[in-house]
């Protein structure tokens, strides 16, 4: 169930200080950055301020990961990137499973999302077309939509998309059809930009993560908005 292979990764706060190789700052965000590159130590005090993980503390007040912390991060961060979800809703999730309950992640996205592997699998353009069941044409199409970006080396979400117009093809729904999607992303993209500008201008630190999280938490509430709109017109067309 999700609850409980989110438990496996998100353990509540005494199980995770009580690791006997307690990690440094450096050594913890040299495990996760490659995975997370722009994880930091700014961001790493900021998801603590959030309360979203709890290290253990020397008794001169450095922090210390157990290695329960540094998978609790890796979980946070993938459903972060993967599925913009905004930290409050990813604390809540967090905070049933530490009381032992089995919460579900909201939107359907899965408790074990496939980035918190040690690293996120690449894939050729041929494993790409073979692993999504596609052709070569088809990924081809998606590329000159700008619906995937070309390159030598393709991810999971490049794999999740060509997966979708696999099966929208089959609908009758080419990446032709789906030209506009870049361009509101992009529009998108331009209200995030407007809304995070005065802030971006603060030199303060730890102001980068706070940037950065209100990026997912607008993308998060954007994203809430598309999906209610869609359903409304799905509504529509049923009646």
């Amino acid at each position: 169930m999700a609850g409980t292979s989110a438990a496996r990764v998100a353990p509540s706060a005494p199980a995770q200080n009580g690791n006997s190789h307690p990690l440094s700052i450096g050594q913890v965000l040299a495990r996760l950055n490659p995975e997370f590159p722009d994880l930091s130590p700014s961001k790493l005090r900021f998801l603590e301020e959030r309360q979203l993980i709890t290290p253990a503390r020397t008794e001169s007040g450095y922090r210390k990961f157990s290695i329960a912390d540094v998978e609790r991060l890796r979980f946070i961060l993938s459903v972060q990137r993967d599925h913009y979800l905004p930290l409050k809703v990813i604390r809540g999730f967090l905070d049933d499973i530490d009381a032992g309950r089995e919460p579900k992640l909201p939107g359907g996205a899965p408790a074990n999302v496939p980035s918190m592997l040690p690293a996120e699998r690449r894939y050729t353009r041929d494993e790409l077309v073979r692993e999504a069941g596609a052709t070569v044409l088809l990924l081809g199409d998606a590329i000159s939509a700008s619906l995937i970006a070309p390159s030598d080396h393709y991810g999971e979400d490049a794999l999740t998309v060509l997966k979708a117009l696999v099966d929208l093809k089959r609908s009758g729904i080419e990446p032709r059809h789906l030209r506009g999607f870049r361009a509101a992303a992009e529009r998108e993209l331009g209200l995030i930009e407007s809304a995070l500008l005065p802030m971006a201008r603060r030199k303060d630190a730890g102001n980068s993560a706070k940037v950065a999280e209100l990026a997912r938490e607008i993308a998060g509430q954007l994203e809430v908005v598309r999906s209610s709109l869609i359903r409304s017109a799905l509504t529509k067309i049923r009646s």
